[in-house]
């Protein structure tokens, strides 16, 4: 028997029939034209039967590979796209069909037995994690990919974490498993011990390496192979049951497999542990497979265990089973609980996630609807800008090709055309009227009702952006194209909040900042094709912090008569370092509580105004401060004063404090994960100690070492062309920052001659 997108077939006749279709058209056509499914006739069902998902893994582990493998066997593309031949579906930029990696994360919608599948497509590389961040925030459950050869990685760990901040449920797929060097125990170990995660392995895999011919599923104890035809596009698959004239190896690992999956789940779920006692204690060999199925769910929703998957998207093996997979175990939208749903009932409730811009349309806003349905033509309410905004259009999301619709129901992902002043984070609703309602019952709730700030409660939290590491200068070629320059970075700070542009107060240039270098050097690219703008970017420079060394204290008066207005202040303040000065953007502020007393509001906001803006310029190179603790001792003002020159005199009096308590420059200190031959190590370790750069970890994997280190970010400008050269290109890096660190003083003074161009 032969199994195709969920019929069976008598296997002669459809071979027969296969074999005359694929004769005369090109690798991967596997169906005629007519066959492909339009977007227009993707299922719109019942809120149970839609799966909102992500694809989250390290670098190359096969991602977009597996996505272009899902929109094929869902009928919803004519031809296998490859990321090599830069013809993916998701990878749609050219700068990621020229590199063949995903920058920006990819929306796509089909259909797959009576589900409707909204999945995002995310990047591996660190730089661009703001993107995988925001993608996780609005979806209902993940797919971790990982390569079987190499298990858990650097940026796995980093998407792992990120899943786990937003209670996201997962499923994992081993892919690569034609790989000579994967190995299932090994990456299960891994996922058990790195992630902390309790796998729950459903498929066994048929044969190793290029012999990898399928999966014996666990659940059902039948065995699905693909047959090894170089035309084969993996959409025809066999199903049997396992019986006695199989390998005796491959039935043993099947027994043991199972025995071992339905003690695993009896030990997680009560549910499943009660039926086998009372109904299957004789045998629990024989527990219906429906019954594991539904106790495996509730685990996954639950967050007990993680379902394990294994196969080979490049092969097209094992991704129909995903595709069943991710429709059975993980959730629908109304099995995650999110309180404002039930606040806002019927009415219109969903978060801006992801801002896009098109020459022709303008803004395109991705939307995650909650409750309620989203209609084009219809004013909304943005809760964050407190403004109203009418919708032109509204689109289903296929990568980079957009169907207009009529309606969106709660549930799934839109796309949104007029919504001008909307950014990533936004919380739209149908009206004023309706978040006010949301509020007064979610008061009711809660039993007790804030009297200010009524919407509080009914905004949807946004996304967390990172702090830039890396900063350069960028100038247009002339001063006529600053104009086009100002209005490109506005569009890309709105399509990616981790990008920040500021003016140096000093020199008026405009500076970028950015997660890495090759974040910047999309930047600059997209500048180039997209607006047509050929800037000139300055050296790459790193993101100091400053902090103090020890406790100071001090007293300023600001006596100033503007017109006829006398403003005098008094202020003593005292600053001292925090313990943990280490932690970005760590920083106090307290008032004795005689001073708490007397001031004012308006006044106590001012003084506040005067630290914080202290704080943005440290007293040695002028980076901003953290790790240090301010308390106002006492305030004396004269009536009369402004609350400008109220916070002008903190300003200066912290300034004063912060050059007595001694300057100290904290240098970012990235955590480096290097993948490299034995043959290499040593020069790779020598590079290293060059960099100040310690050495935490050598771990071994299959061929290669994994040497684990934190070292200044510094230090390492260029460093991938550097391990291209002392590897012969056969090493692999990540870097991901760790914290910051106190520079030594021999360091420190380098770097301020060479900032004051002294070097």
């Amino acid at each position: 028997m032969i199994r195709s997108q969920g019929r069976f077939f008598v296997t002669a006749g459809l071979q027969c029939c296969r074999w005359r279709v694929s004769c005369h058209v090109k690798r991967s056509y596997s169906f005629l034209p007519d066959d492909v499914k339009s977007l227009r006739a993707v299922v719109n069902p019942d809120i149970s039967k839609i799966r909102n998902i992500g694809i989250m893994a390290h670098i190359d582990a096969g991602k977009t590979t597996t996505t272009e493998r899902m929109l094929y066997y869902s009928g919803y593309t004519r031809a296998l796209g490859d990321v090599d031949d830069g013809d993916t579906v998701t990878d749609f930029m050219a700068q990621e069909r020229e590199r063949g990696i995903t920058i920006q994360s990819a929306a796509v919608t089909f259909d797959w037995k009576s589900h409707r599948v909204n999945l995002i497509d995310t990047p591996g590389h660190v730089d661009f994690t703001l993107e995988v961040e925001r993608a996780l925030r609005v979806l209902d459950g993940a797919v971790a990919v990982f390569d079987a050869s190499a298990g858990v990685e650097a940026q796995t760990l980093t998407v792992w974490r990120q899943a786990e901040k937003h209670h996201v449920p997962c499923v994992c797929f081993l892919n690569k498993m034609d790989k000579p060097a994967a190995n299932l125990s090994f990456s299960i170990e891994s996922i058990r011990q790195k992630l902390k995660a309790n796998p729950v392995l459903l498929q066994i895999p048929v044969g190793s390496g290029k012999n990898f011919t399928g999966v014996v599923d666990l659940l059902t104890n039948q065995k699905l192979i693909w047959k090894l035809r170089s035309i084969d596009d993996g959409r025809v698959f066999e199903i049997k049951p396992l019986d006695q004239s199989d390998e005796p190896d491959l039935l043993q690992e099947v027994t043991e497999a199972r025995t071992a999956l339905i003690e695993q789940v009896a030990d997680l779920d009560d549910e499943f542990a009660e039926l086998l006692l009372t109904d299957f204690s004789d045998n629990f060999d024989a527990v219906p497979s429906i019954k594991l199925q539904e106790a495996v769910r509730r685990l996954t929703l639950a967050r007990k265990g993680v379902p394990v998957l294994c196969g080979s998207s490049l092969r097209n093996k094992g991704v129909q089973p995903l595709l069943d997979a991710i429709t059975a175990y993980l959730p629908a939208p109304n099995e995650r609980h999110h309180d404002l749903v039930r606040w806002y009932k019927d009415d219109l409730c969903a978060l801006a996630f992801k801002v896009l811009h098109d020459k022709q349309r303008g803004p395109l806003v991705f939307l995650r609807i909650y409750s309620g349905t989203l209609k084009p033509q219809t004013a909304v309410h943005n809760i964050n800008r407190n403004s109203v905004e009418r919708m032109s259009k509204l689109l289903v999301p296929f990568a980079d090709q957009h169907v207009e619709i009529p309606s969106m129901t709660a549930g799934n992902i839109a796309l949104t055309v007029g919504l001008k002043q909307t950014i990533t984070g936004d919380t739209i609703v149908s009206s004023k009227a309706s978040a006010a309602a949301a509020a007064r019952r979610a008061q009711n709730d809660a039993g007790t009702g804030k009297k200010h700030g009524e919407h509080a409660s009914v905004v949807l939290s946004g996304v967390e952006v990172p702090d830039p590491v890396f900063f350069c200068t960028i100038e247009p070629p002339t001063m006529a194209k600053q104009a086009d320059l100002e209005n490109a970075l506005n569009c890309l700070q709105r399509e990616d909040p981790s990008l920040k542009v500021r003016v140096d107060p000093d020199s008026g240039q405009t500076i970028l900042c950015g997660m890495g270098e090759l974040h910047i050097e999309i930047i600059h690219d997209r500048i180039r094709r997209e607006y047509g703008i050929e800037t000139h970017l300055g050296p790459l420079q790193v993101a100091y912090r400053e902090t103090i060394l020890h406790e100071a204290s001090t007293t300023d008066t600001l006596d100033r008569t503007v017109g006829d207005r006398k403003n005098v202040v008094t202020v003593e303040l005292t600053v001292r370092p925090l313990e943990d000065i280490f932690t970005c953007g760590s920083y106090e502020l307290a008032f004795k509580e005689e001073v708490d007393r007397q001031l004012s509001a308006e006044m106590k906001e001012a003084v506040k105004n005067g630290v914080y803006s202290a704080y943005l310029q440290g007293p040695v190179l002028g980076y901003p401060l953290q790790g240090l603790s301010t308390l106002i001792q006492s305030v004396n003002i004269e009536s009369g004063t402004s609350p400008a020159m109220v916070s002008a005199c903190v300003s200066r009096c912290m300034l004063k404090a912060l050059r007595l308590g001694g300057g100290q420059v904290l240098e970012p200190v990235m955590s480096l994960e290097v993948t490299v031959g034995e043959e290499h190590l040593s020069s790779v370790l020598g590079d290293l100690a060059q960099r100040r750069g310690t050495v935490r970890d050598i771990q071994s994997r299959h061929d290669n070492n994994v040497l684990l280190a934190t070292v200044p970010l510094a230090e390492m400008m260029g460093y991938s062309t550097i391990l291209r050269t002392l590897t012969s290109g056969n090493a692999t890096f990540s870097l991901e920052l760790d914290t910051y660190e106190a520079m030594n003083p021999q360091i420190q003074n380098t770097l301020l001659k060479r900032m004051s161009g002294l070097l």
